[in-house]
């Protein structure tokens, strides 16, 4: 008796996990690639902009320090 009342919840939780699982919509080949792309190029862009934000820091500094 005790081992049935441990397995009904157990499988009621997979049977919801499987459920579940059925709702979700995944991207197709073609949206995976177009948000790849899109992520690289900010990626590449925010580099770009903190590489020029941390050389002006930087000669500022050494600027100010050579006075």
């Amino acid at each position: 008796m005790a081992e049935e009342k441990q397995n009904k919840p157990k499988r009621n939780f997979f049977k919801g996990i499987r459920s579940e699982f059925k709702k979700i919509t995944w991207p197709t080949r073609n949206d995976v690639v177009k948000q790849t792309v899109v992520v690289t190029v900010i990626t590449v862009i925010v580099a770009v902009l903190i590489a020029f934000i941390d050389l002006g820091v930087q000669y500022g500094i050494n600027f100010l320090t050579g006075l």
